[in-house]
């Protein structure tokens, strides 16, 4: 089912091996996500090193020399350095409208070449940087890397792997951002020592590898069968679909793939599409995902998680060390989350995951409430041991939830005539608010002190309960069905999609469902 017709095969898993080009082309594919990570990851720890600030921020680096001068919470409170780290979202986010284009016309694999391509110039300009213009334009370069990546690989992700095990194949891209974290904090924890001032030169230059390994891939791996036959290349398309099931009976698919890419054909405008009445389920979802993604407040805590330690009185070394184990906690618990979403499904994680981090937030406010002061920079050893456990906690609950389903939940639900559309805005959300979170931050920390803490674990609060009424559970539905099997038997949405089909004279195969499963019911449950 995709977005207005019904099709033959609807309530039917497609038969499909899980082949070995499945599984390499979305092992190389998803290494965009190690790029991505490894830029989250290094802005933190280069911001904390003090011959970088000195060269590019002598006004914060002075501050973090005299403690007196302010408090510990606003040391490294400066609009320049903040930018740093932020201008790779806003270049995401501007880039992502191109990368919506080129995906839909000229396929996921073009998009890929292009983000790397952007990722190879923005790490050399990076490394070479001799002033503080060099160094942001590096950074935008990297931006639009991860504007095009970020279109095109969880697209790609969905649409090549078999239905059974799609989430847990998309959720390769998210292990590979918490790899690529946990690699920028150990690179950053060596390059930190290095005497003579010019580490944060290998930090920021070694982001070469994932950039060189993830365009690498993007030479190799095969365009995916939909983005074929999209673009009216049909047999090419069914041999493609043959390759990556592993069976020679792939019509029934191919046939779903067609009829999807004939709706998709009608649709001249796709982002006016978006807006139609039929498409607010996922519109809304996927916007409000990306959004609360942001405000539980991880990337705050991983691009800073260094200079965060180093506030609490850490030590700049014992920082770096915190952030790596942070780090390391985020990749295993991502491993987590790739065997357990096709198994206890989208909501369920979500749910769990939702009361574990606003526990662990609570905690951690009230122990920075009691023992961190402005003027104040010496942390007892068990609270500081305290922190970094609920820090942990907190990374470890978002690393199989929120982390890798604010991405695959989106890319598994737009119909085929919507998609490209529908993951640049999804992109494009939520790079601007990884842009806000990341120029705010710093200033926050300073204003509200603690209670930051407080502030995202109420928006915790506030997403947990948008998905227990309106976030369907998706596992195991083949993408060209979700209109038919999820947004038709869920309790509010069903009244937008059967409006549009009474109104376009579309086919109801089958009685409905309440579909409570698919979400909590308040008319008739509460």
């Amino acid at each position: 089912m995709a977005g207005g017709f019904s099709s033959g095969t609807a309530g039917s898993e497609f038969e499909a091996k899980i082949t070995p080009i499945v599984i390499i082309s979305c092992i190389m594919a998803a290494t965009g996500g190690l790029m991505f990570g490894y830029d989250v990851g290094v802005s933190g720890g280069v911001t904390s090193m003090g011959p970088f600030l000195k060269k590019f921020f002598p006004v914060v680096y002075r501050k973090t020399l005299d403690p007196g001068i302010n408090s510990n919470y606003c040391k490294y409170d400066n609009q320049g350095l903040q930018l740093f780290t932020s201008s790779l979202y806003l270049a995401g986010l501007t880039a992502t409208f191109a990368a919506s284009y080129t995906t839909r016309n000229f396929g996921r694999r073009p998009s890929m070449l292009i983000a790397g391509c952007f990722f190879i110039v923005g790490t050399i300009l990076n490394a070479a940087a001799q002033d503080l213009a060099m160094l942001i334009i590096g950074r935008i370069s990297l931006g639009c890397g991860v504007g095009f990546a970020n279109q095109a690989v969880p697209l790609f992700l969905s649409e090549i792997a078999p239905t059974r095990i799609r989430g847990a194949l998309n959720i390769l891209f998210q292990l590979n951002v918490t790899i690529g974290i946990l690699f920028a904090e150990l690179v950053n924890y060596g390059t930190e020592k290095i005497s003579g001032g010019w580490g944060w030169r290998v930090s920021l230059g070694l982001a070469g590898i994932p950039a060189g390994l993830f365009t690498l891939g993007a030479l190799f791996v095969v365009e995916t069968p939909n983005s074929l036959v999209e673009r009216g290349l049909l047999e090419e398309g069914k041999a493609v679909l043959r390759r990556i099931r592993g069976i020679d009976n792939v019509e029934p698919e191919f046939l779903e793939l067609v009829e999807a890419s004939r709706v998709a054909k009608e649709v001249k405008h796709p982002f006016r599409n978006l807006l139609k009445r039929r498409n607010r389920p996922q519109l809304v979802i996927a916007v409000a995902l990306q959004i609360f993604q942001q405000f539980t407040g991880i990337n705050a805590i991983m691009f800073y998680a260094p200079v965060l330690f180093d506030t609490l009185g850490f030590g700049s070394d014992a920082a770096l060390y915190s952030a790596v184990i942070t780090g390391a906690v985020n990749v295993l618990s991502t491993i987590v989350s790739i065997y357990s979403v096709d198994k206890v499904g989208r909501r369920m994680l979500l749910l769990e995951a939702g009361v574990q981090m606003f526990l662990a937030q609570v905690v951690i406010a009230v122990i920075l409430g009691i023992k961190v002061k402005d003027h104040n920079d010496d942390l007892q050893k068990g609270f500081a041991i305290m922190v970094v456990i609920m820090i942990c906690t907190f990374v470890s609950a978002f690393a199989w939830s929120w982390g890798p389903l604010g991405w695959l939940i989106p890319s598994e639900t737009f119909p085929l005539e919507t998609r490209s559309a529908g993951q640049s805005v999804t992109v494009c959300t939520n790079l601007l608010f990884t842009f806000a979170i990341a120029q705010a931050f710093l200033s926050m920390l300073c204003h509200f002190k603690w209670g930051i803490f407080l502030f995202f674990a109420s928006w915790v609060l506030v997403m947990s309960a948008f998905v227990v009424f309106l976030v369907p559970e998706t596992k195991n539905i083949p993408i060209e069905e979700m209109t038919e099997k999820v947004w038709r038997q869920h309790w509010l949405w069903k009244k937008y999609i059967d409006a549009d089909y009474h109104t376009e004279g579309a086919n109801n195969d089958g009685p409905k469902k309440n579909g409570h499963s698919n979400g909590f019911d308040p008319v008739t449950q509460l």
